[in-house]
């Protein structure tokens, strides 16, 4: 299995600043102090690094904090596919891959999603810092749905790749709420819930008509979001 590492960096004196360096310092500091860093001047200067440094990664610490999500989802990639077999896999085993690793990423930085989802009122809907998220798990989704349909000549059998990707954003943020309140050891429950909910995803688009996908969805989502 792949190891997973955690995100944060080994900074040498003297090295340039890097967008990991200041991402691992707003993480310690929120975690540290229970509350966000009042202006980019002052957690600069709290953490002895340049404004330049700062502006030349991020805009504000609102693009800061969606591209710690996007480090998360980039971590996790990157780690499934130093697996020499990945390239290999079905889309099925791609897709469980991809949730195993992620979720392996989010243990290493638990303690700062609980910060993030309870800052928002304890509510995944209204995280604006998983837009950018978002975009790359429907993008990888898309594609998984692309290379099956290529596969198949008879076009009655292939799946909307808009509605798999949609499908498989509102599984994560499923299973991200499930893992979030999994107080099982070394959260089994988890686990398990990847692994159901990935095969019933892709039994019901192997098996189930369209309209049937669709109610799916819809319930899904309200499971998710209500």
């Amino acid at each position: 299995m792949t190891k997973i590492y955690n995100m944060a960096p080994t900074k040498k004196k003297n090295d340039k600043i890097k967008a990991e360096d200041i991402m691992t310092a707003y993480m310690n500091h929120v975690l540290e102090t229970e509350d966000r860093p009042k202006s980019v001047y002052r957690f600069c200067k709290d953490n002895q690094f340049e404004e330049t440094d700062f502006y030349q990664h991020f805009g504000s610490f609102d693009s800061l904090r969606k591209q710690i999500w996007q480090a998360f989802f980039d971590n996790a990639m990157q780690a499934a596919q130093k697996d020499k077999d990945y390239a290999g896999y079905s889309n099925r085993e791609k897709m469980l891959t991809f949730f195993f690793t992620f979720f392996e990423v989010l243990k290493l930085n638990r303690s700062y999603i609980l910060y993030s989802v309870n800052e928002a009122g304890g509510s995944l809907k209204h995280l604006e810092q998983l837009k950018g998220l978002r975009r790359s798990v429907k993008d990888f989704a898309r594609e998984l749905i692309e290379e099956r349909n290529a596969e198949r000549q008879i076009k009655l059998t292939q799946r909307s790749p808009e509605i798999f990707s949609e499908g498989a954003w509102v599984q994560l943020m499923f299973l991200l709420r499930f893992w979030l309140n999994d107080d099982s050891p070394g959260f089994e429950k988890t686990d398990v819930a990847i692994e159901k909910s990935v095969n019933t995803i892709f039994d019901v688009f192997d098996n189930t008509p369209l309209d049937n996908i669709v109610d799916l969805g819809k319930f899904l989502w309200k499971e998710t979001f209500a």
